[in-house]
């Protein structure tokens, strides 16, 4: 059987074939974004009623701590931070640095058990990072979690905007 000019599109050479229209038509459309590519995996992140905060990669046991931006305004400009020592095992609750700042100091409480693995040592350099980033650059240490149910009893982003906002009408109303 012979294949047939207009099958293959060149029956008439001033008209385009399809597929050659399909071709132009692409090439003249941005190329396609996936976000599945770009987007950082899902992270769980939770807050304590002292303004700490913990986000942990959904496929991992290490969570990063910091001390939210809640707390890194109420401090004012931070000059110090003390920072914990890698290897320290810790309670949930347990101080494991200080944050100093022109107007007060502020201890830094783990909200998590486990094993402390990395100390941001960006911060006894440059210890304003806090006030610019506090939930993210400004992190304070990485901790080996030992037990993630204890996540369980943190608050959510959601609730913790809440409990800040709570905190701040408070504040107004001079409680």
């Amino acid at each position: 059987m012979r294949a047939s000019s207009s099958f293959l599109g060149a029956a008439n050479p001033s008209r385009p074939s399809y597929r050659t229209a399909q071709a132009a038509k692409r090439l003249s459309q941005p190329p396609l974004q996936r976000s599945f590519a770009s987007s950082r995996p899902f992270e769980i992140k939770k807050y304590t009623e002292d303004h700490e905060w913990i986000e942990l990669p959904d496929s991992g046991n290490t969570g990063t701590i910091g001390v939210s931006k809640y707390a890194a305004d109420a401090l004012g400009d931070v000059v110090y931070v003390e920072l914990p020592t890698v290897g320290l095992e810790v309670g949930a609750g347990d101080t494991i640095g200080a944050v100093e700042s022109v107007k007060s100091a502020s201890d830094i409480m783990t909200p998590v058990s486990g094993v402390v693995t990395e100390a941001n040592s960006l911060l006894e350099e440059k210890p304003a990072t806090i006030n610019k980033s506090p939930e993210d650059q400004g992190w304070i240490a990485r901790i080996q979690i030992e037990n993630t149910e204890e996540l369980e009893s943190l608050m959510s982003e959601e609730e913790y905007q809440k409990f800040t906002d709570e905190v701040k009408a408070d504040d107004e109303a001079g409680h």
